[in-house]
Parts: C-alpha cells; structure tokens; sequence
C-alpha cells in the first residue's frame, strides 16, 4: 500500500534487547498527515532496525510510503503496525503508469455505435397514446 504526505512528527526511538534471540533491535514511529484536500487524515508509521538511519526522515518532509498493515492479538487484545519497507523523498506515484489504448478497428459495413446523450435529469420515455391521443395506451392489467 502507498501513502503520500508530509511528516509532521518524530517520535522518540525506541530500543531493546529480543528474549528469544537475545538480539539488539530499535524502532522509530513517525506521524504522516496526507494530502487529502480538505479533510486530511494523520498516520502513525515505523520504521525497523538500519532504516532509521539510512533514511534519516525529518520533520516538514514531503514523502511517499510504501507500508504493510499487521494486526496481533495479544491477551484478548487486538494491536496493528503500519510497518514501512520503502521510504521516497517527495511526492512520486509508484504505480504503473496510465497507456492509452486504441479503440479496436470496426469490421467493414458496420458502423460504430454512437455515444448516447447523458440526460442529467433521467427524464422518462414518452408513452405511446390510444388514437385520439387523450389517454395512454393501456400497458398493464393491473387492477388498481
């Protein structure tokens, strides 16, 4: 999943020791508000272990994240990391870009449909009238 917008806070590194492994990590969280026009919405990320340094994210930086969201439970308790694998300074779209693709060729002696007007109102199809034209034709036998 990809995020884009600025960061707006640094929260304090955090380090320890792993009981199993018995090796030294260290995680960093930091506050991304996005670019959502009017209504902007913050995000708490981390980063893991070298990547701290190596990226060295300060505040007022405009970025784009790529991140993985995880959720665990423990002791009847639900806790979800939005963990960054990919950081880039600026604002870039990893996404492939958009090709333009050509409409198909029309067999020869058949003719392409024509776009129909967009009627904003829905406006309803006229109903065929009797004869004299006083009353609608009669399209159903319901009886009310």
């Amino acid at each position: 999943m990809e995020i884009q917008g600025k960061i707006i806070h640094v929260l304090p590194l955090q380090s320890g020791v792993g009981k199993a492994s018995g090796k030294e990590w260290k995680k960093q969280d930091y506050v991304l508000e996005t670019l959502d026009g009017q209504y902007p919405k913050k995000i708490c990320f981390n980063l893991w272990g070298d990547n701290i340094d190596r990226i060295g994210l300060q505040v007022g930086e405009d970025v784009t994240v790529q991140i993985d969201i995880e959720s665990r439970e423990f002791n009847g308790r639900w806790y979800t990391e939005v963990r960054a694998w990919r950081v880039d300074r600026g604002l870039v779209s990893l996404s492939a870009p958009q090709q333009q693709v050509a409409p198909a060729p029309t067999p020869a002696g058949y003719a392409a449909p024509q776009p129909q007007a967009f009627d904003p109102l829905g406006s309803a199809p006229t109903m065929p009238t009797s004869g004299l034209g006083a009353a609608p034709a009669a399209a159903d036998d319901l009886p009310f």
